[in-house]
C-alpha cells in the first residue's frame, strides 16, 4: 500500500501530457519539405560560472567532471576559450561549405565579453538568439532578477549584431515565470524551453498576437560527448542524428516534422569530432524533403500559416 498522501498527487491540470495523439497537424513546410531541421550552435564561452569572473562559485561541467572550490580554475576557462578562440571558426567554415544557415543560441556574457562571437554568425546569414546571461539555470531565479536577466542579454545581442534577438533558450531548467516574463518584454517571437514534441505549437500573447514554441531535444546534441553521454567517436553523434533524421522523414509523409540538432563550439568544434557535424550536413545535402532553417525562420512559417 502506497504511503498516505502519495496518491492523492497529481500532475497539474496544466501539464498537456497526451499532446495530439496518433494524428498530429500537419505542418506544410516550404517546397512540401518532411522535415524542419534547426542546427543550434550554444555560445556561452564567457558566461560560464567562474571566481574569476565574479561569481559565486566555478562551473563544474567540461571535458572531465571537477570543479574547483574556492580558487579560480584557470582549467576550466581555458577549455570554455577553446570554442570561442579556435571553434567558432571551424563550425562558420564548414556551414559556409554547405550553404546552410543556423541559429547561435548566444550567452549574453559571452556576447559582451567578445562580441565576434555574435557579429562574425550574424553577418554570415545566421540567427543569434537569446541564451540567457550566464550559462545558469533559471529555476528558482527571483522575477526581477530573471526580468533583468533577459533585458541585459537583449541589449547585448542587439549591440554586437545591430538588431535584438527575437529566440530565447534557458539552459535547462526555466524558472515558473520565464515564459509569462518573455511575453511581457514583447519583443520574442519564440521560445525554446520545452523537450515535449516533434513539431512546433504556438500560444496567445498579451497583445493579442501569438507566440511560437520550437521544442528542443538534448539527445541529438553533442553535449553527449561529455563524459558518460555515449558519444565518443564522430560517427556516435553522426550515425545517432542521421537516424533521426531519416525517421522523421519516414514520419513526415504524413504528418511533417521538426527536429533539433545541437552543437557547442567547445565541444563539437574540436578536430577529432567535426566530421560528424560533416557527415550529417553530407547527408542532408543528398535527400530530398529536408528544410534546413534558422529557428526565427521556422517560427516565422509557423505563424504565417496559422493566420492564412
Amino acid at each position: 500500500m502506497l504511503p498516505r498522501g502519495v496518491i492523492e498527487g497529481m500532475p497539474p491540470a496544466s501539464r498537456d501530457l497526451a499532446g495530439y495523439g496518433p494524428n498530429p497537424p500537419r505542418i506544410a513546410w516550404p517546397d512540401d519539405a518532411r522535415l524542419a531541421l534547426s542546427f543550434v550552435v550554444n555560445v556561452e564561452e564567457g558566461a560560464e560560472l567562474s571566481l574569476a569572473s565574479g561569481d559565486e562559485r566555478n562551473e563544474s561541467v567540461y571535458e572531465a567532471r571537477e570543479e574547483v572550490e574556492g580558487h579560480p580554475d584557470p582549467c576550466m576557462e581555458s577549455h570554455f576559450a577553446y570554442g570561442s578562440r579556435a571553434g567558432i571558426w571551424r563550425i562558420l567554415s564548414l556551414f559556409d561549405a554547405f550553404g546552410a544557415k543556423a541559429t547561435f543560441s548566444a550567452c549574453g556574457r559571452a556576447v559582451a565579453a567578445t562580441p565576434a562571437l555574435a557579429a562574425a554568425p550574424a553577418a554570415r546569414g545566421h540567427e543569434v538568439s537569446a541564451h540567457g546571461w550566464r550559462w545558469e539555470r533559471h529555476a528558482g531565479m527571483a522575477e526581477d532578477t530573471e526580468r533583468a536577466v533577459i533585458a541585459a542579454t537583449v541589449q547585448a545581442i542587439a549591440a554586437a549584431c545591430g538588431e535584438r534577438p527575437v529566440g530565447w533558450h534557458t539552459r535547462s531548467a526555466s524558472s515558473e515565470n520565464t515564459r509569462r516574463l518573455l511575453l511581457e518584454e514583447g519583443g520574442f517571437l519564440y521560445d525554446s524551453d520545452c523537450y515535449d514534441d516533434d513539431i512546433p505549437r504556438s500560444i496567445a500573447r498579451p497583445d493579442g498576437g501569438r507566440h511560437v514554441i520550437l521544442p528542443y531535444a538534448f539527445d541529438t546534441n553533442d553535449m553527449r560527448f561529455a563524459p558518460g553521454g555515449g558519444f565518443v567517436q564522430p560517427e556516435d553523434f553522426s550515425r545517432y542524428c542521421i537516424g533521426a533524421i531519416d525517421w522523421l522523414l519516414r514520419e513526415g509523409r504524413t504528418a511533417p516534422k521538426m527536429l533539433s540538432i545541437g552543437l557547442h563550439l567547445r565541444i563539437i568544434g574540436r578536430p577529432a569530432r567535426m566530421r560528424g557535424l560533416e557527415q550529417i550536413l553530407e547527408h542532408v545535402a543528398r535527400t530530398p524533403g529536408i528544410w534546413v532553417a534558422r529557428r526565427r525562420d521556422i517560427a516565422a512559417h509557423v505563424l504565417a500559416l496559422e493566420t492564412r
